[in-house]
């Protein structure tokens, strides 16, 4: 388990980006508890890396923050800026072409596609 989340890390950010893009904005304990739904409890991401990351985006221009009131509390909301949704496509398209990389490599090209 401890491997597989070493693979998992340096995704973080296109995870959390992923997600921000499919649910409009989302605060930081929502976006570890849909993970852990979304991966069945496989995947579970500490607030020691969620909030540098989130921070880091932000600082970036990947993310907006939105405080919104909820039981008296103040929450921090994150969602994609206009830039963040452009850096999401592209983040996602590396994503895919390394998936499929790795595909090939661990059972071998797809012979219809030769």
């Amino acid at each position: 388990m401890k491997k597989q989340q070493q693979l998992y890390k340096g995704s973080l950010n296109t995870i959390i980006m992923k997600l921000l893009e499919q649910n409009g904005k989302m605060y930081g304990y929502e976006i570890t508890q849909k993970v852990k739904e979304i991966t069945q409890g496989e995947m579970n991401i500490t607030e020691g890396a969620l909030y540098p990351a989130l921070h880091k985006m932000e600082a970036e221009g990947f993310l907006d923050v939105e405080m919104d009131k909820v039981d008296g509390r103040i929450r921090k909301y994150y969602k994609l800026t206009e830039n963040g949704v452009k850096e999401t496509v592209s983040r996602m398209e590396e994503l895919e072409n390394f998936i499929r990389n790795m595909q090939n490599i661990v059972t071998g090209p797809d012979l219809k596609t030769i």
